[in-house]
């Protein structure tokens, strides 16, 4: 029997932190939208982040839906499964924005990992109520990361320097 194995990089390539992510795009592909190139990157490195968290949130909705045990079981199992589903449409949103905006859509389990700012989920749950809970807490941390990233988005600097303009 042959073994084959894939070969390693000499050198891996580094995923850009949180930091770098929303403060600085490596490269931004040629587009007709007519955003102005820094508001782009800006907007691609806060897309990225919030790409990252709702990923996590994604695979927290699926533990949660694999491990929840009880008299509930039924109806959460599949409570968690539609939520599973909604966040996973925001997922797909979110990584087609950053290609519209020239950016490269960064969602894949390194970049999860060392970008998500959610708290794990905690794995020895198994009653509906600790799930509830702990999905709860995940869907309202994800809430207040994206409602930060708004307020830190181009379009909210534009508005509030037009504001104080006035």
């Amino acid at each position: 029997m042959t073994h084959t194995t894939t070969p390693r990089r000499d050198s891996p390539v580094r995923s850009r932190s949180a930091t770098e992510t929303t403060s600085g795009v490596a490269r931004l592909y040629p587009t007709k939208h007519d955003l102005p190139e820094a508001n782009r990157r800006e907007a691609v490195g806060l897309l990225n982040q919030r790409l990252a968290e709702c990923i996590d949130l994604q695979t927290q909705c699926k533990q949660a839906h694999w491990n929840v045990k009880g008299p509930s079981f039924i109806a959460l199992h599949k409570l968690f499964d539609e939520i599973n589903a909604a966040v996973e449409e925001y997922v797909d949103l979110i990584a087609e924005r950053v290609v519209q905006l020239g950016g490269i859509a960064e969602g894949t389990v390194g970049v999860v990992v060392e970008r998500s700012t959610l708290i794990d989920y905690p794995l020895a749950l198994s009653t509906g109520a600790e799930h509830v809970a702990a999905l709860s807490d995940a869907l309202a941390a994800f809430g207040r990361t994206a409602r930060l990233g708004i307020t830190r988005s181009p379009r909210s600097a534009a508005r509030r320097g037009s504001a104080s303009r006035r």
